[in-house]
């Protein structure tokens, strides 16, 4: 028989890997000062998408000599104008340990058609980083979002490496301590660990990446909006707010009400420690359970974000059918929304631990995980 449900609720049960759960206490009143129906290209818009691009640097801490943009096309926009304007310079190395990661791989291998070197790992580990030519541009994620792995710090990037380093980091930044010594071009959404709005990306470019832009012309054509050089030298407006094409003002505001939220509670410092306390919640849980585990095999390597979890009890004959029905269960009771792994993901649940969550929720939906689990368990035995 299943137990009985738990009487407390998590007070917010938005744990969706993106777009991620708001600030704590949002309102859209919070968007008042958003300069709508102004042109970003006025003072006032202008003044808020370089506003956007002070903080980020200040709360990230990027050195300044690194170059940050607003770019269209949300993080997927930002690794492919990376991609497409850097690569070919040099030998490739694609890692791969997840579904986006894939992605970057074909678009390199397939639309560039550059003969790169490819090395994958299944989902719950990462590449061998100590097997990786860094002579050769290399294209990772930090943090596999739909593998629920990172790469734990940065020490098998050299510091005198030849190559660049191309940092899909769209689940990890502001949530994780990025090397920003070992990173060239460092990639992210808005819609992630800060919760923002989607449709913009970031674009994050060291002096390395910069001297690459103008010096080098690939031999491909380049859309518009892939654009960052103008006659040899760097677009410098694409870095203090000049968009390429048109932002969303009131997708800027939001993004300025969580980056004004992060810093009161803290900065980076504050944010990774949120983060990393509501996925030792679940570490904990798992740990106390033998029916479940982390997708991700070594401990060092396990997300702080997007939490990647699979059903390990014998009984389960389908494992994706198991995991939908857990899923739907908990949205059915309102006290966990999207939770479910992702599509190309091996089954299981993906449960976003971000800066944007309270520990407290996530504490709240560990005793309903189990009161699922032990109703489908029940079920199960019941039409056997």
């Amino acid at each position: 028989m299943a137990m009985t449900a738990p009487a407390q609720r998590p007070a917010n049960p938005r744990f969706s890997s993106g777009p991620c759960a708001k600030i704590p206490g949002y309102s859209l009143d919070m968007l008042a000062d958003a300069p709508l129906g102004r042109s970003h290209r006025a003072a006032v818009g202008k003044a808020k998408l370089k506003e956007a691009i002070d903080l980020t640097r200040e709360i990230l801490g990027v050195p300044a000599d690194y170059r940050i943009g607003i770019v269209p096309g949300s993080d997927t926009g930002a690794v492919e104008m990376a991609m497409w304007t850097m690569l070919g310079a040099r030998p490739v190395e694609m890692l791969a340990w997840e579904s986006f990661g894939e992605g970057w791989v074909t678009d390199v291998v397939k639309q560039l058609k550059l003969d790169a070197t490819v090395k994958k790992a299944p989902y719950g580990q990462i590449v061998d980083l100590t097997t990786v030519d860094f002579n050769s541009d290399v294209v990772f994620t930090w943090n596999g979002t739909t593998s629920g792995v990172r790469v734990p710090n940065g020490n098998a990037i050299p510091a005198d490496r030849q190559g660049l380093t191309i940092c899909d980091a769209t689940s990890a930044a502001f949530a994780m301590d990025l090397p920003w010594d070992k990173l060239d071009v460092v990639t992210f959404s808005w819609q992630k660990v800060l919760g923002g709005e989607g449709a913009h990306g970031m674009l994050i470019l060291s002096p390395r990446a910069v001297e690459r832009l103008e010096t080098y012309t690939p031999a491909w054509p380049l859309p518009k909006v892939f654009r960052l050089t103008s006659k040899g030298k760097i677009s410098e407006g694409i870095f203090v707010g000049e968009t390429i094409n048109t932002p969303s003002m009131l997708a800027v505001e939001d993004y300025l009400v969580t980056l004004k939220w992060a810093k009161a509670i803290g900065g980076q410092k504050a944010l990774i420690a949120r983060a990393e306390a509501n996925a030792q919640v679940i570490h904990d849980f798992v740990a106390a359970h033998d029916w479940i585990a982390n997708l991700a095999e070594d401990p060092a390597t396990a997300s702080t974000t997007s939490v990647c979890l699979k059903f390990t009890d014998p009984r389960i004959t389908d494992g994706a059918a198991f995991a939908k029905a857990i899923a739907k269960r908990l949205e059915k009771e309102g006290v966990a929304l999207d939770i479910g792994a992702y599509r190309d993901a091996p089954a299981g649940l993906r449960i976003w631990c971000g800066s944007t969550v309270e520990t407290a929720d996530v504490a709240a939906l560990m005793p309903w995980l189990e009161w699922a689990f032990e109703a489908e368990i029940a079920a199960l035995a019941a039409a056997a």
